[in-house]
């Protein structure tokens, strides 16, 4: 498994977003969890980003949240999280 980067911008909005909300923190934990070990289909949905997004990717943490990452060859770097709306 790559080892995974946070960029500013995704560590400022999970402070905001995600980290405030028990259930929220404990579901982006569980679904972290998944990634690492490798699941890519349900329940996180990872799927590539299209238009201004493209070559990004994201997955589920539950609901109408999301995290937006991008992968290289040595590492994944995670964007940004928070709803469908904020994240697009």
């Amino acid at each position: 498994m790559k080892p995974i980067r946070r960029h500013r911008k995704f560590e400022k909005n999970f402070k905001s977003r995600i980290s405030t909300n028990p259930k929220l923190k404990k579901q982006f934990q569980t679904r972290l969890q998944l990634f690492t070990e490798g699941v890519r289909d349900y329940p996180l949905d990872d799927h590539p980003l299209v238009g201004t997004k493209r070559g990004l990717r994201a997955f589920s943490i539950g609901g109408d949240l999301r995290v937006v990452y991008r992968e290289t060859e040595d590492h994944y770097e995670f964007l940004d999280v928070g709803s469908h709306n904020q994240v697009y």
